[in-house]
């Protein structure tokens, strides 16, 4: 089912997805991979705070490449989730609302989902020029040190992604398989 989301979304609204739903988002979202995770938990871990409000917010497993002249950002394809596992559930703990990357999560990502009603979108990995296309502002408001892994503020319009992992823990990745290989067993 296809669905229109205005971002950051409230865990109402992150509770009526399920997953294997085709979501549009538009709004504010934020990107961070590896390097800006490690130096927010850094900070955390010191008592600091994250330099932006995580509520409800998504943050995208992204570092773009250099825009192209006219245009906000370059291409904007997702990152391995998984890279972020270990920082993800005390995020997720904090406020976060979802993630989007591409890739497996973890058993401990997915409890965290859960215990805060969540949800993990996947994007298209190997479209990041088309992706990009969808977001019509960039601009780095932290770690600008750490090039393009620097944290970023988007705007995006009718950014697509799918619900992976939905916040009741169902898992597309892990359905999918299972409905492929029944119809596998049905046509042999």
């Amino acid at each position: 089912m296809d669905k229109h989301i205005t971002v950051p979304m409230n865990r109402e609204t992150a509770r009526s997805l399920r997953a294997g739903d085709y979501v549009y988002l538009t709004g504010t979202v934020y990107t961070a991979r590896d390097a800006a995770h490690k130096r927010m938990d850094e900070i955390l871990q010191k008592g600091g705070s994250l330099p932006f409000d995580i509520e409800g917010q998504i943050i995208y497993y992204m570092g773009p490449s250099p825009a192209r002249e006219g245009r906000p950002i370059g291409s904007a394809g997702p990152t391995t989730a998984s890279r972020m596992d270990k920082y993800t559930p005390r995020l997720l703990d904090l406020g976060m609302g979802a993630m989007i990357g591409k890739g497996k999560r973890s058993h401990e990502v997915t409890d965290a989902i859960v215990r805060n009603g969540a949800v993990y979108f996947a994007a298209v990995g190997g479209a990041g020029a088309i992706l990009s296309k969808c977001i019509t502002s960039a601009e780095v408001i932290a770690y600008d040190d750490l090039g393009t892994e620097a944290v970023r503020r988007l705007t995006v319009e009718n950014f697509p992604a799918i619900v992976v992992i939905d916040s009741e823990g169902n898992d597309l990745y892990k359905t999918a398989a299972e409905n492929y290989r029944k119809t596998e067993e049905e046509g042999t």
